[in-house]
């Protein structure tokens, strides 16, 4: 994908522009629970009551499990919205002992988690419904890099929520998977006068964690309000011979207090000295037995004194609301990000030169991205006769300057029987050298029809992209400037007693890298945008004054304009590609709902790739999994909390390898979790809570997923996470 150089200096216009969404969408980030969303308090299936009538529940800092706002870009009942949305909330990620969003979301209906296994995790990979699909952080787009090395990852301790939103929505958010998107939201000041909390964490692999929490009122009436996280960790891979440290501090400040204007500004700077590797092992030696056997699951293909992984990002983020009255509002967001990722490592090349000897190369890449955007959006409330309107008008702006400098070269040979993890690397040759600038404007709108408990709702949106691209070492000069209109429509019906029918119609586009000819090469251009559109129809219900919500979906994806590549010397493409994606899905989720947390979720999906006449590279068959936690509410051991969760994970195709199609066997794996809240022990250790967690507690020997291209004689494999324990105290007040 293309991007832009960033214009550092822009009109007030712009720098006024901004988009408030994914988490505390139009709500002060001081507000409490009943504030925010005063349809919590209502019967099902009635319009929200106004504010000043809404009885006040103390639940400070945050959101229910059954509100979100990444499907509407506004907070609105899951039951009453008509798409597939998932809410992991900041609770569900404590219990479990969740350290990225890979393991957030491996208990979600329709993902094929973990694409690079247990050893790859610098990056937040998995599917979503057989697509890759970007992250968004508080309502902004985390933009990678054309090629994708210098790509953000947010420590998921700062989160207080991640929304997975399904299938296609750039109608809302311009370019877009058709798979969804992931919308995390930060932590952000709230309504308590004074609050924090410290915890360690220890644990297998060396693990080591500090995180730090604290906030409250920065003026005695509470008009500026502040918070600050940050953390200090590190951990071995599995691999015992790489490791990853990180540190990182976000400090956030809230102006307005509880009046109709808030200015939040949030801060973030994270630096990875290192993160661990990203290689994986042959084909042959892991997924399928080697004339020695297996390799083993720390094997390393890589160099030791040679690897490097190197990642500082830093970004300011502002949040501006401004309440006009009990109907109209407006609210808009905006930050800049800076990335700078430095990497290198040596590989194997995916098959053996004999019986032990696996052929090597090195590669080694700089890039820095420098990102900036806004979204801004007007909503309110109309009603024409017995109808009502929430209306919402919006503009977006993103721009991109990247820059990579990419070196390869060859490594010596290893013997897989007796690795030396300190041989000389020679040097490597520059093979890339670009400089790439884009820019994207957005302009949507979207209009939500209520009539008792019918709910229609419909989006339409207009992009305008330009990217322009120059190469040095190969002096090429490509440019990019599609245009595209997309939509969504949706109708759904909230009965009294709690069930939700609904059906959705959405679209989706993303701009892609490559040259493109339709007359077998007499002509050439630029490839077009790749199309998504999705329907899904299914049942919602939710037991009328409990957060126990069910959902039933099913689905069906088509993906058009996809590269693919010819058999012509000359390199170019045709866009005659089409993906499907079918599937159904079921879900339900409980938090809490008397002292027990509940996430059962299952799916069934085919993913086919018309241009090869088999499924989409790396994506599975589906998914199930169970996880329940349950605190003791009385006895002897009050406060006790414990659960567990199994999650299987279906076969998946790896491609296609010299004896044909490689399909990863399906594998189930067990996880468990005990929390205990210490003032049960004694009044002095109020505020203290001790926990652990293990996942894949049998330490099953599994394959994640694979890469097998035939064609080029490399079919790699990704072992999965070996057992991971982990233990920690922690102090809030």
């Amino acid at each position: 994908m293309r991007r832009s150089r960033v214009v550092y200096a822009l009109p007030l216009s712009l720098l006024m522009s901004g988009e408030v969404l994914a988490a505390d969408q139009e709500e002060k980030p001081g507000m409490t629970h009943s504030q925010q969303i005063p349809a919590a308090v209502q019967k099902p299936g009635k319009s929200a009551t106004p504010a000043t009538k809404v009885e006040h529940l103390e639940v400070h800092g945050r959101r229910s499990s059954t509100i979100a706002s990444s499907a509407t870009k506004t907070n609105t009942p899951l039951i009453e919205t008509a798409q597939s949305v998932s809410v992991i909330t900041r609770n569900e990620m404590d219990i479990r002992g969740v350290l990225d969003l890979n393991q957030a979301v491996r208990y979600i209906a329709g993902v094929t988690p973990n694409l690079r296994g247990g050893v790859g995790t610098r990056y937040d990979q998995f599917l979503l419904r057989g697509f890759t699909i970007p992250t968004f952080l508080d309502g902004l787009k985390l933009q990678d890099s054309p090629t994708g090395y210098a790509t953000a990852q947010t420590d998921t301790s700062r989160l207080d929520r991640v929304e997975i939103l399904k299938g296609p929505a750039s109608a809302l958010y311009g370019q877009s998977s058709p798979g969804g998107l992931a919308a995390l939201s930060s932590k952000l000041p709230t309504d308590q006068r004074f609050y924090g909390g410290v915890n360690a964490t220890g644990g297998s692999f060396n693990l080591y964690r500090v995180d730090a929490d604290v906030g409250g009122y920065a003026t005695d009436n509470g008009f500026v309000r502040y918070r600050i996280y940050g953390t200090a960790n590190g951990q071995h891979t599995q691999l015992a011979r790489t490791g990853s440290k990180r540190f990182s501090i976000s400090p956030s400040f809230t102006f307005g207090g509880d009046g109709p204007t808030t200015l939040t500004l949030l801060g973030n700077y994270q630096y990875d000295p290192e993160n661990g590797t990203y290689g994986g092992v042959p084909l042959v030696g892991s997924l399928k037995r080697a004339s020695f056997g297996y390799l083993p699951r720390n094997f390393y293909d890589g160099d030791s004194s040679f690897e490097r992984f190197n990642r500082k990002q830093g970004a300011i983020t502002y949040i501006l609301n401004h309440r006009f009255n009990d109907d109209w509002s407006f609210s808009t967001r905006g930050r800049y990000d800076d990335l700078k990722t430095s990497y290198r490592s040596v590989y194997n090349a995916g098959y053996y030169s004999n019986t032990y000897t696996v052929p090597r190369y090195a590669f080694g890449t700089d890039e820095h991205t420098h990102n900036l955007e806004f979204d801004s959006q007007f909503k309110g409330k109309v009603r024409t006769g017995f109808l009502q309107h929430n209306l919402m008008f919006g503009f977006d702006y993103m721009q991109q300057s990247a820059g990579e400098q990419g070196y390869f070269g060859n490594a010596p040979d290893m013997d897989v029987r007796y690795p030396d993890y300190h041989m000389a690397i020679a040097p490597m040759s520059p093979y890339v050298d670009y400089r790439t600038n884009s820019h994207q404007i957005g302009v949507y709108g979207q209009d939500e029809i209520r009539w008792r408990g019918l709910v229609l709702t419909g989006s339409l949106r207009n992009d305008w992209y330009r990217s322009h691209q120059v190469e040095s070492i190969y002096h090429t000069d490509t440019h990019q400037d599609p245009s595209q209109i997309t939509w969504r429509a949706s109708g759904l019906y909230h009965f009294d007693f709690g069930l939700a029918p609904y059906i959705s119609y959405s679209t989706s586009f993303q701009p892609q890298s490559g040259i493109v000819s339709n007359d077998g090469g007499k002509t050439m251009r630029q490839a077009n945008p790749s199309l998504g559109k999705q329907l899904e129809g299914g049942l919602k219900y939710q037991i009328p004054g409990t957060s126990v919500l069910f959902t039933v979906a099913g689905f069906h994806i088509e993906q058009t304009n996809v590269l693919v590549a010819t058999n012509s010397a000359l390199g170019f493409n045709t866009e005659s590609g089409k993906v499907h994606s079918d599937g159904f899905e079921f879900e339900a989720h409980a938090e809490p709902y008397k002292n027990l947390v509940l996430t059962a979720a299952i799916s069934v999906q085919k993913v086919h790739d018309d241009s090869t006449g088999k499924p989409l590279i790396q994506s599975g068959k589906g998914n199930a999994s169970l996880f329940a936690f349950y605190t003791l509410p009385s006895g002897p051991a009050k406060g006790l909390g414990f659960g567990g969760g199994m999650r299987y994970t279906a076969k998946a195709y790896g491609g296609e390898a010299s004896y044909g199609s490689v399909w990863v066997p399906q594998y189930a794996l067990f996880d468990g979790s005990l929390r205990y809240d210490l003032a049960q022990l004694s009044p002095s250790l109020r505020g203290w809570t001790a926990a652990a967690s293990v996942r894949n507690i049998f330490d099953r020997r599994f394959v994640a997923n694979c890469l097998a291209y035939a064609s080029y004689g490399q079919e790699f494999c990704y072992y999965g996470e070996r057992r991971n324990a982990q233990a920690s105290i922690g102090y809030t007040w």
